[in-house]
């Protein structure tokens, strides 16, 4: 069948103008869903407390003990690597807080009151600071810490990565 009378078939099908329009909406409608349908869920994820991503702080020690598996085998003579972190604490916040002074002066005696209250947002106190533990000590296991360059290339990748002092680093073949 030629491109004409596929033409003219098409022209003898009646409202064949709201059909073209409906095709053409739905064609818009799935570019646009598809772009940006798909920014709309990322910011979902973006939330004030970046820590809802770790329900546990188990998760977030197996997070980065695997990061750091990950940076560690990439090193020339390593090998295969296992890494144990231990943490000082879990998590821990700073709220924002309103701060309400009143002086008052009776006689000779002044006296000074000072009261914060924590801000709340939607019932919830606003985090104004999150701290991550402290990394307390570092295990790395590697076959290639035999060799004394590629035990010192590990530690400065740690002392780097984690900023843990070396001391807190233990390197084991």
């Amino acid at each position: 069948m030629s491109l004409n009378k596929i033409w003219i078939k098409l022209k003898s099908v009646k409202h064949i103008e709201i059909i073209i329009a409906v095709v053409i909406a739905l064609l818009v409608c799935l570019i646009y869903f598809s772009f940006f349908g798909s920014s709309k869920k990322s910011d979902d994820k973006i939330s004030q407390n970046p820590t809802e991503e770790f329900s546990t702080i188990t998760e977030y020690v197996d997070m980065l003990e695997n990061k750091l598996c990950n940076v560690l085998s990439k090193i020339s003579g390593v090998g295969n690597v296992n890494v144990i972190l231990t943490v000082e604490s879990g998590f821990s916040y700073e709220y924002a807080t309103d701060t309400e002074t009143k002086t008052t002066v009776s006689g000779s005696t002044e006296t000074t009151i000072t009261t914060q209250t924590i801000i709340l947002v939607s019932g919830e106190p606003l985090i104004s600071k999150e701290i991550y533990p402290t990394i307390k000590g570092v295990v790395v296991v590697a076959e290639g810490a035999e060799n004394i360059a590629v035990k010192l290339n590990i530690l400065t990748a740690v002392e780097t990565v984690l900023d843990v002092d070396e001391n807190n680093i233990t390197i084991l073949a």
